[in-house]
């Protein structure tokens, strides 16, 4: 009976549905729709159309963190098809974090259980005082073997979703036995090839293994707007291995295309949503990501006047979403509809406040000129780690485009080092404030104050989300929330943006997320982390108690989530965490 229809001349169309980063193109005549999820966030099917219920699915974990020595593995890679449907029509998509330091990166999951990607291995450790020598970690990729006596490589494990075939990534490359004083790793395994050994007779360190393209979210004959660079044209590459340290006299090994991080010294983290494998050195693995892609009708696109970042039609608009850096040009003049979004604070890692969501500047209706103009998208403060009253707060970094700053959010405070930070040029908010420097940053312009620290049990301030001040340390309950976010459509759909992160207080709950993807604050245990904040394009991560130090959750990326504070139990541990800032994100549109 379809068949009959569509020979009638009905129209074709594809699935009705929303979530995440959209990406529309067309491709040999088909016309494909991508959602691209870098954090947290929910795919909903609102209606099947009368295409295909059928979805391409690319599930990518968070990277290994790059040993002593050894590089880490990337994150697993799972790529299928998937049929969904209108009941439940809700799907949770879970993005894995990148480990911080030598540990596993997080499982990327479809529906919790439906599809898994496992998690990058560790780089191996060497002989070191500070480090128990261990080998290269299994995982989706495996990590790189550490050296003395030549540590073996991490492993490639099956997926646990049971989907065939299993296979995720490909192991790392051994470290090299004998001598301490060659003291070179191998690298971390790829989605794509293995990690190279360490080798002979300069000592080099073993490069990553080479990531996957992934061709999903936009056409194949241009650069991808996910991903790297890699050997073939198109960009696109997810999931390359972290680079092993060399010996005295060799060269560090080179990060796999794919975000895998470079060898130290020198060394560099895996790059955010690709699941890359952190360069050795203790390098970060790259956080994960996860695409969806499926056809629609052409009638459910159309054409676009400007070129650069991901493109999508909603309601009689042409939308230009910019998630990492690039440029939009417009050979004609427009009128158009903006929003920026700078990138959160970092939360505090000891007695830590709640860092500030990142600015907003938003506006329609206004004329743009001819012409291409760059794009900056602000990151997000790093992930803090405990250790000294000395920690240093971190700031989101500023989103800019034609002229226009949306200013970083503040960092929040740490025990001993004053106040939490102001907020960044234009409307960045404070972070929340902590022992040792009681007030709160102050917002900038528009932007909204951090909470200031209550003496009672430690507690710390949230920090300022761009739609409220982050809520002041608590002398009972649970420890202050971070500040709301602001909401905006322009996406054709409400979302909020830049809530501030939750602070901690001993002997409670964590602090909640401000809503628009704020981290929820950490909690020692037996408590509870505050929940990461909602209602924003992705979800702000929950705090958590880890090895008795509780940890911070990260502000979601994308949209300028402030972190959350950390460190309350076991003050200055090293294993404490405050969680990194959001991203932000740069959305043009203008009438189709």
């Amino acid at each position: 009976m379809q068949q009959m229809l569509l020979g009638m001349g009905a129209s074709q169309s594809g699935l009705t549905a929303s979530g995440g980063v959209i990406s529309d193109y067309e491709s040999s005549g088909t016309y494909y729709r991508a959602h691209i999820f870098t954090s947290l966030g929910t795919f909903t099917v609102t209606d099947l159309g009368n295409i295909s219920s059928n979805v391409e699915y690319a599930v990518v974990a968070g990277g290994g963190g790059g040993g002593e020595f050894g590089g880490g593995g990337a994150g697993g890679l799972r790529t299928g098809t998937l049929t969904v449907s209108t009941s439940p029509g809700s799907y949770s998509f879970a993005v894995g974090g990148g480990a911080v330091g030598d540990g596993n990166g997080t499982p990327s999951t479809i529906s919790s259980s439906t599809v898994v990607a496992t998690g990058g291995g560790a780089g191996g450790d060497g002989y070191n005082p500070l480090f128990t020598p261990k080998p290269g970690q299994p995982g989706g990729s495996g990590g790189g073997g550490g050296y003395h006596p030549g540590q073996p490589a991490g492993s490639t494990v099956a997926s646990p979703d049971g989907i065939s075939p299993t296979v995720q990534g490909f192991p790392g490359g051994a470290g090299t036995p004998g001598n301490p004083s060659i003291a070179n790793g191998g690298g971390g395994g790829g989605a794509g090839g293995a990690g190279s050994n360490s080798g002979y007779p300069n000592h080099p360190g073993g490069p990553g293994g080479v990531g996957a393209q992934i061709l999903l979210a936009g056409p194949p004959a241009a650069n991808q707007p996910i991903g790297t660079p890699g050997p073939n044209p198109g960009g696109g590459y997810l999931a390359g291995g972290g680079g092993g340290a060399p010996g005295p006299s060799g060269t560090a090994g080179t990060g796999g295309a794919g975000g895998g991080g470079a060898g130290n010294p020198g060394g560099s983290p895996g790059t955010l949503s690709t699941g890359g494998g952190g360069g050795s050195g203790r390098n970060a693995g790259g956080s994960g990501i996860i695409v969806v892609r499926y056809e629609i009708g052409s009638s459910q696109s159309g054409t676009a006047a400007a070129t650069g970042g991901a493109i999508s039609f909603s309601g009689g608009k042409t939308i230009h979403t910019f998630t990492s850096s690039g440029t939009f040009h417009n050979p004609g003049s427009l009128t158009v509809d903006y929003l920026l979004v700078g990138g959160g604070g970092s939360g505090g890692a000891n007695n830590g406040g709640g860092g500030g969501g990142g600015g907003v500047i938003a506006a329609t209706g206004q004329p743009l000129p001819a012409g291409p103009r760059a794009v900056v998208i602000g990151a997000g403060g790093a992930v803090v780690t405990g250790g000294p009253d000395s920690i240093s707060r971190v700031d989101g970094a500023d989103t800019t485009w034609n002229s226009l700053t949306a200013g970083g959010g503040g960092g929040g405070s740490n025990y001993n080092t004053g106040n939490g930070s102001a907020g960044r040029a234009t409307n960045g908010n404070g972070g929340g404030g902590s022992q040792g420097g009681s007030s709160g940053g102050s917002g900038n312009g528009s932007g909204n104050d951090g909470g200031d620290y209550n003496p009672s049990n430690y507690a710390s301030g949230g920090g300022g989300g761009a739609g409220g001040d982050g809520a002041d340390g608590t002398t009972s309950g649970a420890a202050a929330a971070g500040g709301a976010g602001v909401a905006n459509s322009i996406l054709g759909t409400s979302y909020t943006w830049a809530g501030g992160g939750g602070g901690v207080r001993g002997g409670s709950n964590g602090g909640a997320g401000g809503t628009g993807g704020g981290g929820g604050g950490g909690s020692p245990a037996p408590y509870t982390g505050g929940a990461g904040g909602t209602g924003g394009l992705f979800v702000g991560e929950d705090g958590t108690d880890e090895n008795g130090s509780n940890k911070g959750g990260s502000g979601a990326k994308n949209t300028g989530g402030g972190g959350g504070g950390g460190g309350q139990a076991g003050n200055g541990n090293v294993n404490a965490r405050g969680g990194g800032g959001g991203s932000g994100i740069v959305i043009i549109a203008y009438p189709t």
